[in-house]
This record gives structure tokens, sequence and C-alpha cells, in this order.
């Protein structure tokens, strides 16, 4: 892992780095970096980048409200990142479906689940290398417990990545739901707080209730709203930090 640049405003200190070509930003608060607190994994939506302005202010928002670090790196083919001849075919794809009037959710769903095998095991790698670092651990040296935030394509990619790190200990998804990925639901256990567009023109409204359904947590809390997929009302957004911060221990203010 190797940093790139540190800036800090605020008492939020930034900090960039890439990580096997992966690049990626860190935040925490003004000082010393290894004192336990929690971590926050930002996962963005499709389209978008890990510097983009809802993502930042998030960011900013669980360290200067509740105490935590946060951390976010751009997807595949998104921010920084070069797009392959796949990513370049979707979006082609994806503009002729959009300009004939027809489907696109299907078309969505498979290109964000091939995103999804790339990313996961980058997330991996990131704590993996957090942890090696000194920056992360169970020593009480490091950052303690981790959550995960995303929505839309940071929901394909955090629900298997919560499937298979034990060190997610509590997680907020939604606006997705496909059949492809309810197996991976399945063997998440951790805390839940999904949120749905009940009228949702990019995913379907009984593929999201299913996927809720699909998770394997026992703790779990669907909350629905109208609108369409970017219609999130800010209070869920409120309401999915507040959840965050509940289970990771933050000062919630």
């Amino acid at each position: 892992m190797h940093f790139t640049s540190e800036s800090s405003a605020d008492g939020v200190t930034e900090r960039r780095f890439t990580l096997d070509g992966v690049p990626g930003v860190l935040w925490q608060p003004d000082g010393p970096p290894l004192d336990g607190r929690p971590l926050v994994l930002l996962g963005h939506g499709g389209g978008q980048h890990k510097l983009g302005p809802g993502q930042v202010d998030r960011a900013r928002r669980c360290v200067r409200r509740h105490g935590f670090a946060a951390l976010a790196l751009d997807a595949p083919g998104h921010g920084e990142r070069p797009r392959s001849a796949q990513d370049e075919r979707f979006a082609t794809e994806i503009g002729e479906l959009i300009a004939a009037g027809r489907p696109i959710s299907a078309w969505v769903a498979r290109h964000t689940a091939a995103l999804a095998e790339r990313a996961v095991p980058e997330w991996v790698a990131v704590l993996d290398a957090l942890g090696e670092r000194g920056e992360w651990g169970d020593r009480g040296e490091g950052f303690g417990p981790v959550g995960f935030w995303g929505l839309s394509l940071g929901s394909v990619i955090g629900i298997p990545l919560a499937a298979v790190e034990p060190r997610i200990a509590v997680a907020v998804f939604g606006l997705t739901g496909h059949a492809s990925q309810t197996e991976a639901a399945a063997r998440v256990g951790v805390p839940v707080e999904f949120l749905l567009q009940w009228d949702d023109e990019l995913v379907p409204r009984e593929g999201a209730l299913a996927l809720f359904g699909a998770l394997g947590s026992r703790e779990k809390t669907l909350h629905a709203n109208p609108g369409g997929h970017l219609d999130v009302p800010e209070i869920e957004l409120a309401s999915s930090e507040r959840f965050l911060a509940r289970h990771l221990g933050g000062r919630a203010r």
C-alpha cells in the first residue's frame, strides 16, 4: 500500500493511496492514526467514484459526527481506473437500450455482477494491507470494528464482500435485487439496514424484496420509500449512518 498524498481540513485528514493499481482514499480525524476507532467502508454507485460529492460528504460526517475512519475505493472501470473493453461494450449497449426505450435492469445486473467479482478481492486486500501496516488489527493499536455502507453498485459489491469478510460487523445495503445475488446474501449474517425505492426504474421491486428476504442476517430492517432510483430521502441516509453508529460504537450526534 502506497500513500500518495495527505491533506487536512476542518479536523479531517484525507490520505490517498494505491494498492496493486487500485486507487483509494482514507479519511480519519486529525491526530494519531492508531487508536482502535471503527472503520466504515464506503462503496459508491454505478458511474460514480471514490471522491464523488456524496461520497466525500458521507466520509466526513463519519469522521466528524461519529469519530469513525472511512475508506473508499474506485470500483473497476470507475474514477481513476481505466475502462476495459467489456466496460466500453456495456456503456454502448446500455445507451442503445435506453435510446430504444427497452428495459435495462437485466443488463445492469449482469455487468455489475462481473464488476463485483473483480472488486471483492480488492477490498479484502486493502483490509489485509492496513493490518500489515499496523493501521487495523485486533491488538488495540489499529482500527476497530468495520462497517460497510453502499447502495446500488455499492451493494452489488458489498453483499458478496460481507459474505466472505469476517471483519465486517454491520452493513447498509439497498437499491439492488437480482436472483444472482441471493446465494451471497444468504451467507451474510451481520446486522443490515436495507433501503428500497418503491418506484425504482433500474431495480424491479420484487427483486429487491426477494433479496432482502434472502439475507441471512437475524437482525435486518427494510426501509422503503416512494420514488425512483436516485430519490432516496436524506432522512434515510441519516438513519443509515445512525444505524452504523449504534453497532460500531460511534459517538452519534
